[in-house]
């Protein structure tokens, strides 16, 4: 018999099309779903429950992070105060050093951390694939079955190195032939259709500046062939912009459709810079954004339109991106950046609190065509779900609990389930990152 679990005692807030929310209320699981959610304490079970007492909590749904390279956990600190190409020119050697041994350490270390900050689900674009790495696709989704989150795994690939105009060294771009029956072969040994998946796979070429239109396109059809999702970088940089006008005479949204990339199967890491047309366009094809402000600002690439985005109706999620990027590696921490740069370019009004958490929650589940399963907190879905301790310091005197998680410092987990499983943490994760880490500086020096 499923294990069911009543958490109670604690605020809830749903994040539902009806806007639930309870000052004090519960949610009941059992196995992998939400049984119910409703004010005050949980009806009488008829069944042995595990109990999990919520008093000064905040239960909100578990965070989807929509965009992260976890691989970057290996390589965080470099490149401290450089553009994206200059960022980008200086890690791809050192990227080009990692095998999957070092890759399954920095994403069990980033994934862990995504745990920490409320993460439940977490969408991981790999396109680094050095020619003596080993099984570093692999790697990320066993690191994910270790810590127990959800994982929507992107195949990304890139077919266009230095010799052919594009940034990556040669060592880790792939024949296109190749990338392509690699994707193929990512799809039939880790994709995941059915409901209640733990991973999924997505089709991911890089970016207009290291992959070659064909590639483009063909990952396009082959994704559509095998019904999985695709994602892409677009929209990130002025110097993005300036290429793709003088290479192919277009904007980068313009591009993307040119190549079959815009679509309710799509959603795009960064959309920064976005015109009004453009903005019309991902909203009228349905397809997704991925915002990820603490790395755009990293980086100095610019504000993502989110406002914009949210008023045409387009998808709109949050991301970590890679922690070469954005070091803090969090995902709640994600939702303070984004209510803070909008509301920088745009006024007080620009980005609510609760909307913050709806970019963080249901704003998610919808880039990643999962809307039906997770993201609130209602009846049928998956139980994945975060308990905030609220107080001390950090937190007393905030009345709205909303407020106090998005406002204030980043609470506690006090637990986290996936998939109505506590996701525990794990100990030993440092050491190996540590480890990995100090292996690729120590080449580097070499």
């Amino acid at each position: 018999m499923a294990e069911r679990i009543v958490v109670e005692g604690g605020s809830v807030v749903a994040v539902d099309d009806a806007g639930t929310e309870h000052a004090e209320g519960h949610v009941v699981v059992e196995g992998d779903r939400i049984v119910s959610v409703g004010p005050g304490s949980a009806p009488p079970q008829d069944v042995p429950v595990r109990r999990i007492d919520a008093t000064g909590c905040l239960v909100t749904p578990g965070l989807i992070n929509t965009h992260h390279h976890l691989y970057q956990w290996a390589t965080r600190g470099y490149a401290a105060d450089s553009t994206l190409f200059e960022w980008l020119t200086e890690l791809y050697p050192v990227w080009a050093r990692m095998d999957a041994e070092s890759v399954h350490a920095a994403a069990s270390a980033g994934l862990a951390q995504l745990a920490r900050s409320g993460c439940t689900t977490a969408a991981d674009h790999h396109y680094v694939f050095p020619r003596e790495g080993g099984d570093v696709f692999g790697a990320v989704v066993t690191a994910a079955e270790r810590i127990g989150l959800r994982l929507h795994a992107v195949r990304g690939s890139m077919d266009r190195g230095c010799s052919q105009g594009g940034l990556p060294p040669d060592s880790v771009v792939e024949d296109r032939d190749a990338a392509l029956a690699a994707t193929q072969r990512a799809i039939d040994d880790f994709h995941d259709p059915a409901p209640g998946a733990r991973v999924r796979v997505a089709v991911g070429p890089c970016s207009p500046f290291s992959v070659s239109t064909e590639l483009m396109r063909e990952a396009a059809e082959l994704a559509r062939r095998n019904g999985v999702r695709l994602h892409t970088h677009l929209a990130e940089t002025t110097d993005e912009e300036e290429q793709c006008r003088a290479e192919f005479g277009r904007t980068p949204v313009e591009y993307a459709e040119d190549v079959g990339w815009l679509g309710p199967d799509v959603w795009l890491a960064h959309a920064v810079h976005l015109s009004s047309a453009a903005i019309r366009r991902l909203s009228a094809t349905g397809t997704g954004a991925a915002h990820c402000p603490s790395s755009n600002g990293r980086l100095g690439a610019g504000i993502a339109p989110v406002r914009g985005l949210l008023d045409a109706g387009a998808p709109v999620g949050l991301g970590v991106d890679g922690v070469a990027s954005n070091e803090s590696g969090g995902l709640g921490e994600e939702m303070r950046q984004a209510l803070l740069l909008a509301r920088a370019n745009g006024g007080p009004r620009a980005l609510s609190v609760r909307e913050a958490l709806w970019l963080a929650t249901r704003g998610g589940a919808r880039c990643l065509g999962r809307e039906d399963e997770i993201g609130s907190l209602e009846p049928g879905k998956l139980a994945d779900l975060a308990v905030w301790r609220l107080g001390g310091l950090d937190h007393t005197g905030i009345a709205d609990p909303v407020a106090a998680l998005v406002l204030g410092r980043l609470p506690q987990v006090e637990t986290l389930l996936c998939g109505g499983i506590e996701v525990i943490e794990q100990n030993n994760v440092v050491e190996e990152l540590d480890r990995a880490s100090a292996r690729l500086r120590l080449v580097e020096v070499s």
